[in-house]
């Protein structure tokens, strides 16, 4: 029979159970304050980036792309909080950032009280209004998920947007609403004339948007989400019911959203219906899938990878349009994880120490098939420019060079880039794949 020492009822023989201790130098401390590094680090880090960023782009046109990075990362992160975490597919997402937007734009022409509000709130009001607008069309769409919610949304989408020209008091009609941010009471003397001004409250925002939506994946509700989205019978079963789950998901996308529709009213200081169309539906899709769907920072990299390609790009090149399809299509078919997904592959391989044997076969077969690749980049702008050039015009200029299309040597030259620079790549290839088993094998 076991004999309990009566002082503290723990039997004889037994460790008695380790007590809680604040002292930074027990390890369970010290493994809570690491954590709570980890955790705070990358916001940290976010948050100089974004600051120091307009020391190193000074010009007006760099503010502008950041801005408009910074609007479509909020806008991707609230589109994942329904299609990452929830597994809700909507094709109509637009709305509530565009409705969001437009109330900001009409709140900014509301001059008696516009005065009597700071600038830098107007985005939480696009929000409230976006959420209004979610919690009535969730109230019936979030029943299902699936092919039925993603249909809703479809066509909750195609009605607002057709709404947009026909309630003209609200939305403006073909010409849109414009406003003026500074007509806004200055915050702490700041007026957001300049750009940069601008440019630090849109960072602000985010930071705080995404710091509050991940604090929500961390939630009750934002794990529940996770669980309604991998197995929604298996969730009723323990208790929960799903479709609520999806409706506060929904509307908190929702709010969200319509805070990055604010902030647009606020940078551009006009809205149209092209912000809430299914074509701004259907690029915010684009941008979370090309990120990553499965990870919370992977609408953010889509989010800069499509602006870049969008912005800078396309002053390059009329087919950037052509080339953001590509890059999502090869995406989807040898990455389902997106950009995001790709990175995280590369973690078992650092953890186990051998990540260094993978960058000489990746300069061995990545290197020439990039080169092959824009070979192929150069046969496509050649094949436009002869088709679509003035007449005449036979001298294009492609890579810092300039030379006439319609002769043979040029065609020749990007062929044979392409077809050499594929072919080491494909030969190379094994290696690599024996290089990346080995690195993410234990052991020696």
């Amino acid at each position: 029979m076991t004999v309990s020492d009566p002082r503290t009822d723990i039997p004889k023989g037994a460790r008695p159970k380790e007590q809680i201790t604040t002292d930074p130098s027990k390890p369970a401390q010290r493994m809570r304050s690491g954590s709570l590094v980890l955790t705070l680090a990358p916001w940290v880090i976010a948050s100089v980036v974004l600051a120091i960023l307009p020391m190193v782009f000074t010009n007006n046109s760099a503010l502008t792309i950041m801005n408009q990075m910074s609007i479509t990362i909020v806008f991707a992160l609230a589109s994942n909080m329904l299609l990452g975490q929830g597994g809700m597919l909507s094709f109509g997402h637009a709305v509530y950032a565009g409705v969001g937007g437009f109330a900001c734009m009409h709140i900014m022409n509301m001059s008696d009280f516009f005065s009597t509000i700071p600038l830098v709130i107007l985005p939480v009001f696009g929000g409230l209004f976006g959420m209004g607008l979610a919690m009535i069309v969730g109230a019936f769409s979030t029943r299902n998920a699936g092919t039925v919610f993603a249909m809703i949304s479809l066509g909750v989408g195609e009605l607002i947007a057709a709404c947009s020209v026909i309630i003209v008091a609200f939305f403006g009609g073909e010409e849109g609403i414009s406003g003026d941010r500074t007509y806004a009471q200055p915050f702490f003397g700041v007026e957001f004339l300049q750009q940069i001004e601008v440019y630090y409250l849109t960072a602000g925002w985010v930071v705080i948007s995404a710091a509050l939506m991940y604090l929500w994946s961390r939630t009750p509700v934002g794990r529940m989400a996770n669980a309604v989205r991998d197995n929604p019978e298996r969730a009723e079963f323990l208790g929960y019911s799903s479709r609520w789950v999806r409706f506060y998901s929904f509307v908190a996308s929702g709010f969200f959203a319509g805070v990055s529709g604010g902030l647009f009213a606020i940078n551009y200081e006009i809205l149209t219906e092209e912000n809430l169309n299914t074509a701004s539906s259907g690029i915010i899709l684009l941008v979370t899938f090309l990120g990553g769907v499965g990870f919370f920072f992977g609408p953010i990299i889509g989010a800069i990878v499509f602006t870049l390609v969008q912005t800078v790009l396309s002053l390059q090149t009329e087919l950037w349009a052509f080339y953001a399809g590509s890059l999502f299509l090869a995406t989807v078919m040898f990455f389902p994880g997106g950009l995001a997904g790709l990175l995280m592959m590369h973690v078992p391989a650092f953890k186990l120490g051998k990540a260094r044997l993978l960058v000489r076969p990746y300069i061995k077969t990545l290197l020439p098939a990039a080169i092959g690749i824009l070979g192929l980049c150069a046969l496509v702008e050649m094949t436009f420019h002869v088709r679509h050039a003035a007449q005449g015009d036979n001298e294009m200029t492609l890579f810092w060079t300039t030379f006439d299309s319609h002769t043979l040597m040029p065609w020749l030259i990007a062929i044979a880039v392409t077809v050499v620079g594929i072919g080491i790549a494909k030969r190379t290839s094994p290696a690599l794949k024996e290089a990346w088993s080995e690195a993410n094998s234990a052991g020696d």
